[in-house]
């Protein structure tokens, strides 16, 4: 059962502000003893959430334990303050004591809590402060809970030292740094023990007859295994589970939206699982990531069968305008370490070859780094608006008369012969900084897992990048299962979808023909090894769009309140399809991956609303009415375009 946010919110809010007030000890007082709420106030607060029903209906077995959990003898409730560094809060099983505060341990030490760990005061801290609430007697579960979260966080907090017998409310306080300290140095001075989290390169898939035991350092250049397949990033899984998915799950949760470096960005925010070892002060970051999870409301209710649960990941909100910043960020930061005492390695640049998007990630970070940028572009195949950025940032562009296939050629060639660093998704750091965005999903359903994924497809790295984030959180227990991955080609450019055809019998590269998706028009894909992977282990599904369908798709979308780019129009178009041939179900959870702006696309958008596109019926087309500059001929255009209703 759904009830109203706002209503619910409400409802919540009043029963705590006429049930709780809190007691903790001050600063000037560091004996006394924290004070429990009794059961009154929070039995009214508990049963308000379960009559409300926070959250979507569970299934199967989870629904069963919290129906359990629902069940479970009455027992009095306890809230606790939960203080942390500034590096995170996290909520950890209370004991039945006087003394609820706690901290979970930090996740780069041990599994149990330092032993100077020590319990502080509201008014002492620097950092974030969290209303906690836990069942005394309870577990941790790998299982979210139903109101999504493990913990409640509200904005008033009213605290009071029990023993000096005052009766006035404070506010506990937060304190700046220092105002010639950055973030950045502020990360630095608060630096926690050196992380016992790890990753490496092995051979992707593993060789048969290859060396069992090949792997490389991340801070080894090298982009390819002995037997010449691709390599992948792989992580230390058992330290990583050392820790409950509860602790996961809630670590990332208490990063979202800070300034803290270098968490406040989406893609660091889950450091643990990207580049562990890296330290904060070699990160590059623009915070990038927490973008936008926009329910498509109109567009499945009105146009794709009444469906109430589309949604489309908006990666294109981000610093240059696509889901390339996910992943640029990681390997400009592995590159900024390398560069830099004590490694010190002779790196003159960074160069990648590109249809667009990621010649202007990688020249947007290697500016913020101060690290030279080299990008190759085939002439003529870009838009405008993707041409302007590696430019604007100071980029080395070289425009090449020959297509993104044979960019990557050269490119490689090049990386071969000089101390520049290779930046296509042949290398595989990018691949951990694009995973995030799987697991960012998650996080915005209340770690929920949706039934199908529609990525678009051209190079294919980023379809296995999304199925190493969920797979990663599967296996480490942040959720029980992943959804089914579609990958969605356009007909002009769709090597993936004939091999898919084939019964993934018959792969045949091809020159792809021009398409308005541009940055997916790509013939010979890197990382179609890895899509495979993808596919086969989620049972997924490859579609291709015409280029009238992924347009229509597109122009139809931005009717109802987006302003899609071409690639996000032909994963619309292949959910059209799917819908039409019943694989996707009306109720079915579905997420459509936007990966990039639609602002650097408006040629296309201005073709088609102007019908000037050749052999293409423009049906959603919307163009300007000429109107002369008088009264009665502007009342006539609209009585006729409102069909008389002014």
């Amino acid at each position: 059962m759904r009830s109203d946010i706002r209503s619910t919110a409400a409802q919540l809010l009043a029963a705590v502000d006429n049930a709780f007030f809190i007691d903790a000890p001050s600063r000037a007082e560091p004996n006394c003893s924290q004070q429990r709420i009794g059961a009154g106030g929070a039995g009214k607060l508990l049963a308000e959430m379960n009559r409300c029903g926070m959250g979507r209906e569970r299934s199967d077995g989870v629904a069963r334990q919290e129906d359990a959990r629902r069940r479970a003898p009455a027992a009095e409730w306890q809230f606790w303050v939960g203080v942390g560094s500034d590096r995170s809060t996290v909520p950890a099983k209370p004991k039945t004591s006087d003394h609820v505060t706690r901290l979970l341990p930090n996740p780069s030490s041990s599994s149990a809590p330092p032993p100077n760990l020590r319990r502080r005061t509201m008014a002492a801290t620097t950092s974030s402060l969290s209303l906690l609430f836990a069942h005394p007697h309870s577990r941790h579960s790998s299982t979210p809970h139903r109101f999504g979260r493990s913990h409640l966080r509200l904005p008033l907090l009213h605290a009071r030292c029990a023993s000096n017998g005052a009766s006035a409310s404070t506010t506990a306080t937060k304190h700046r740094r220092p105002a010639e300290e950055n973030i950045r140095e502020e990360a630095a001075r608060l630096r926690g023990p050196a992380t016992t989290f790890s990753a490496w390169y092995e051979p992707f898939p593993p060789a048969s007859d290859g060396d069992p035991n090949e792997r490389y350092s991340l801070d080894d250049v090298v982009y390819r295994s002995t037997s010449g397949g691709l390599l992948d990033v792989r992580h230390d899984m058992d330290a990583l589970a050392r820790f409950p998915g509860s602790y996961w799950r809630d670590l990332f949760d208490s990063r979202v939206g800070r300034t803290t470096w270098p968490y406040g960005s989406g893609v660091w925010s889950k450091k643990e699982f990207v580049l562990p070892e890296i330290d904060s002060d070699h990160i590059v970051s623009l915070f990038e990531g927490n973008s936008n999870l926009f329910w498509a409301e109109r567009l499945g209710r009105d146009h794709l069968g009444g469906m109430n649960d589309l949604w489309v990941k908006q990666c294109g909100i981000s610093h240059t305008g696509s889901f390339k910043d996910l992943g640029m960020t990681a390997l400009v930061s592995q590159v900024n370490r390398l560069r830099r005492a004590p490694l010190s390695r002779p790196i003159n640049g960074v160069g990648c070859a590109s249809t667009g998007d990621t010649s202007a990630a990688l020249s947007a970070y290697c500016a913020a780094a101060g690290i030279p940028a080299i990008v190759f572009l085939p002439a003529d195949r870009i838009s405008l608006q993707q041409l302007i950025q590696p430019i604007a940032n100071g980029a080395t562009v070289l425009s090449l008369d020959t297509d993104f296939d044979g960019c990557m050629r050269l490119i490689r060639e090049v990386t071969a012969e000089l101390p520049i660093y290779l930046a296509n998704s042949l290398n595989s750091l990018r691949l951990e900084g694009q995973k995030t965005a799987a697991i960012e999903i998650l996080q915005q359903f209340n770690w929920q897992v949706p039934d199908w994924v529609i990525i678009p497809g051209g190079n294919l790295g980023n379809i296995y990048a999304f199925y190493k984030g969920f797979e990663m959180c599967r296996v480490l227990g942040l959720v029980d299962r992943v959804p089914r991955l579609v990958c969605a080609q356009a007909a002009n450019a769709n090597p993936l979808y004939r091999y898919y055809k084939s019964g993934w019998t018959d792969f045949q590269s091809l020159v792809a023909e021009t398409t308005f998706a541009s940055a997916i028009q790509i013939g010979d894909p890197v990382s179609i090894d890895r899509a495979v992977v993808a596919l086969k282990a989620t049972d997924g599904i490859v579609q291709e769009a015409t280029e009238e369908e992924l347009m229509d798709a597109t122009a139809l979308a931005d009717l109802t309140g987006m302003f899609a780019c071409p690639h996000t129009g032909v994963a619309l178009a292949a959910l059209f399809k799917l819908r039409d041939q019943g694989i996707i179900g009306t109720n079915d959870r579905t997420v459509v991956v936007s990966t990039a702006h639609g602002l650097k696309f408006t040629q296309s958008k201005i073709d088609y609303h102007d019908k000037n596109i050749k052999d293409m019926l423009c049906q959603y087309a919307n163009p300007p009415i000429s109107v002369k500059p008088d009264f009665g001929s502007v009342m006539d255009v609209l009585q006729k375009k409102l069909n008389g209703k002014i």
